[in-house]
């Protein structure tokens, strides 16, 4: 479905599992060339172009090596990125509004997704079920993007429940526990509270509720305009090479993530992956502005915004389009 400026409808899915910030991997580039720090989500959508990117080869024939960096979601590489401790980052629908806000710039869209959920507990089966209760969610995530949305949907705000705010892992395992009566959350995290809840009740997802949820890769703002060129290039094959090759990326995300084949595969399951290609055209006509200005109309209705900037003044397209070029 595609987005208007004044219709609001979409929010974005930063789906993520809760690892700890760690080193995770790095690939090496020739003598002479850019070295970059990246960080991601440990999940399909952030981890699968940087596998194959290495398993490619792909750093090295640009010209670049890439260190790598696991983050629970995106405002912290966000906040690594001001502070300069990180180059690049991957996020989510949820973190969308801080590049909007001049904290960032988006290099490059990913996915379309579709993995946020807001869940219940066995028993409430509707948004309005959760009147009044506990709903554990991250703040600045797509998990509390969903949870605006579903509740807006049902007629009803932020008011009629009481937000419980937490941590991605701490929304798994106080769920589990009981200690929460509802949660604004992802797949594959779902996944694993379903392992603990089986009978667990999905009330309302961004599925249902329709859209376009883009994922994106976004840039420091002392990375050389040189550099920002030769790592969109990387995204770009490794991005064509993930679309012509699913089975394989599933493979290679699995042993980047240290997760089973089947975890990644149910995760990649919740995305829909386009060319380069399909992503210049998108962005030469305009349709990915379109994705991003509604979702900063929606964050202006959240409050996260004061008000909607222009697309271009946060994705960078030229970036984009010249390194398919």
């Amino acid at each position: 479905m595609s987005m208007s400026r004044r219709g609001f409808i979409t929010a974005l899915s930063a789906t993520s599992l809760s690892l700890p910030l760690a080193a995770c991997g790095s690939s090496g580039g020739g003598s002479g060339g850019s070295s970059v720090r990246f960080g991601y989500i440990a999940d399909y959508n952030g981890a699968s172009l940087l596998a194959i990117a290495d398993e490619r080869g792909l750093w090295k024939k640009h010209g670049v090596s890439a260190s790598y960096k696991v983050f629970v979601n995106g405002p912290i590489q966000i906040q690594a990125l001001g502070t300069h401790n990180l180059d690049y980052g991957y996020i989510g629908p949820g973190a969308m509004w801080l590049p909007a806000s001049g904290k960032s710039k988006i290099v490059a869209i990913d996915t379309l997704t579709f993995a946020d959920r807001v869940i219940a507990q066995p028993g409430i089966t509707s948004i309005a079920g959760l009147k009044g209760k506990k709903v554990g969610v991250p703040e600045g995530t797509s998990g509390e993007m969903v949870l605006h949305l579903a509740l807006q949907k049902a007629g009803m705000s932020m008011d009629d429940i009481k937000k419980v705010a937490m941590e991605p892992a701490t929304v798994v395992s106080a769920f589990a526990s009981g200690q929460i009566d509802g949660a604004g959350i992802w797949y594959p995290l779902i996944d694993t509270i379903k392992q603990k809840v089986p009978k667990l009740v999905e009330v309302a997802g961004t599925q249902e509720i329709g859209g376009d949820f883009p994922t994106a890769f976004v840039a420091g703002d002392k990375v050389a305009p040189a550099t920002n060129e030769k790592v969109v290039k990387v995204l770009q094959e490794a991005n064509d090479w993930r679309a012509a090759h699913p089975k394989e990326s599933v493979a290679l995300a699995s042993k980047l993530l240290k997760i089973p084949e089947d975890k990644v595969a149910s995760d990649a399951s919740h995305v829909k992956q386009m060319t380069t290609a399909d992503l210049v055209a998108k962005t030469k006509d305009g349709t990915v502005a379109k994705w991003l200005d509604g979702m900063s109309d929606f964050f202006v209705g959240t409050g996260q915004l004061k008000k909607a900037p222009a697309a271009d003044s946060f994705y960078d397209a030229d970036v984009y389009t010249k390194a398919a070029g």
